[in-house]
C-alpha cells in the first residue's frame, strides 16, 4: 500500500509531540499489559501498522505467541489474568464506544477492582495513544516496514 502522506513530513512539530506524549504514556503502565492494549486496540481498529509494530515489541519483550494469537478471543482465552482481562476489557469498551456506548457498571467494577483511580486514568491515556496512532496509519495509508521498524527500535 502506498502511504497517501508522510504525517512526521507534513506536521514535523505536531508529530513529535505526539509521539513524545505517547510514549509517556505507554511507559506509565507494565510493559507486558501495554503491550497487550495496543495490540488488542489495534485488532479492533484494523490497524495493520500498529499490530505489525506491537507485535514484534512484544515478542522481542518475552510475550508469547499463544498470548499474541489469542488477543482476538481474549475473552474465551484462560492465559490472561484478572489484571490483564479488566484492562483488555476497558480497550474494547472505549474503542467501540461507537457502536457499543458507554462501558457498562461490569466493566467499570472490573476496571475498579484491578487499577487504582491513577492507573485508571493513565490505561485510558494508553488506549487514547493507541487509537490515534491506528487512525493515522489507517487514514494515510501507512505501514513501516521491517527495516523501518528495526531502525525505530535501533
Amino acid at each position: 500500500m502506498t502511504p497517501i502522506l508522510n504525517p512526521f513530513e507534513a506536521a514535523r512539530a505536531e508529530m513529535g509531540a505526539w509521539l513524545s506524549w505517547s510514549r509517556k504514556a505507554a511507559e506509565a503502565i507494565e510493559p507486558t499489559l501495554a503491550h497487550l492494549v495496543k495490540i488488542r486496540a489495534s485488532i479492533l481498529n484494523g490497524c495493520a501498522n500498529c499490530i505489525n509494530m506491537h507485535t514484534r515489541e512484544a515478542r522481542r519483550d518475552g510475550e508469547t505467541e499463544q498470548r499474541l494469537y489469542l488477543l482476538s478471543a481474549w475473552r474465551e482465552a484462560p492465559v490472561y489474568s484478572d489484571r490483564e482481562r479488566a484492562a483488555l476489557a476497558w480497550t474494547d469498551a472505549l474503542t467501540l464506544l461507537a457502536t457499543r456506548g458507554p462501558p457498562d457498571e461490569s466493566v467499570h467494577a472490573e476496571l475498579a477492582a484491578q487499577f487504582s483511580e491513577e492507573e485508571q486514568v493513565k490505561l485510558t491515556l494508553l488506549i487514547n495513544a493507541i487509537s490515534g496512532w491506528n487512525r493515522l496509519a489507517v487514514g494515510f495509508h501507512l505501514f513501516a516496514s521491517d527495516a523501518e521498524l528495526d531502525a525505530l527500535a535501533a
